[in-house]
């Protein structure tokens, strides 16, 4: 982890936001010496079946800045979220902020717009984004230097984003009783996602993690904040020593038992846009149900 600028002595200010629905935990971080903040998996509600948006988690958000007069400076997405809508673009409307996602997006924007048989006027080059981040890539919270980890496998554009001394994990790791994330997604690999879940396991054992879905294992109270050496030491995925074999095999045959995620198909036609929702010819939002192409 030589490569990368961290700085455990920068205690960042976390404060988190479960939505329920999705079981998303999206992020306000402060860097500690400044009003500076930014926000990480941000969440837009969507009634699937009513097909109306609504804005009340984002809202949340908003409040809290304001309330504690920050500066929203960046505004992050881990990766092309397949269960929830990013509400990136809301919140960058009301507070500012650049919005940043890691640059392997573009792989995801030629994966599915060939699937939702998106036109030339479909942009599949990160261009609705502001920042797209290079693995290693720094950039500014205040005083504090945030960096990009590149860590696929879930998704070809999976990152971890470090702020001091917390890192975030999207949906490379889960908390010690989750394990970690399916790897059956275009793009997706197990095997990959062993070697970036080992590489987020090297940052310093006292390295705070703080999840991106949480689902209460076996009833218990949803949690989202762990270490580094809690999920080396106790992971069920990964934990303990279990070799990349073995994890592999495992995360293959439960990926073939699991259910296509509720929300994947307006997910990802927004989340590839950065938030934004497409709309028909005559401007209107819309989201399209590809059959039989997922």
């Amino acid at each position: 982890m030589s490569n990368y600028p961290i700085e455990m002595s920068m205690v960042a200010d976390v404060e988190a936001f479960f939505d329920a629905p999705t079981n998303t935990i999206s992020y306000i971080v402060k860097d500690p010496t400044s009003n500076a903040c930014a926000v990480i998996d941000s969440v837009m509600d969507l009634d699937y079946a009513a097909g109306r948006i609504t804005h009340d988690s984002a809202v949340k958000i908003i409040a809290r800045v304001r309330e504690r007069g920050l500066d929203l400076q960046w505004i992050i997405e881990t990766h092309v979220h397949a269960d929830h809508l990013s509400a990136a673009p809301y919140i960058q409307d009301n507070l500012g902020g650049k919005i940043g996602i890691g640059e392997k997006i573009m792989i995801v924007q030629e994966t599915f717009g060939k699937i939702f048989n998106e036109g030339t006027e479909f942009q599949r080059d990160g261009s609705q984004f502001d920042a797209l981040f290079k693995d290693g890539d720094t950039y500014q919270v205040g005083n504090i230097t945030g960096f990009a980890m590149a860590t696929p496998g879930h998704t070809p554009a999976c990152m971890v984003h470090v702020m001091g001394n917390a890192a975030f994990t999207g949906d490379t790791l889960f908390m010690p009783d989750g394990g970690s994330a399916r790897a059956d997604f275009p793009g997706g690999d197990a095997g990959t996602l062993y070697d970036s879940i080992m590489k987020v396991l090297s940052l310093p054992d006292e390295m705070r993690l703080f999840m991106c879905h949480d689902y209460g294992p076996g009833g218990r109270e949803i949690a989202w904040e762990t270490t580094v050496a809690e999920e080396k030491r106790s992971n069920i995925h990964v934990g303990g020593g279990k070799s990349k074999e073995d994890f592999v095999r495992f995360r293959q045959e439960r990926d073939a038992q699991l259910a296509v995620p509720k929300l994947i198909i307006p997910s990802l036609q927004v989340n590839m846009r950065a938030g934004e929702v497409p709309t028909d010819k005559d401007g209107h939002p819309v989201l399209k149900v590809p059959v039989n192409g997922l």
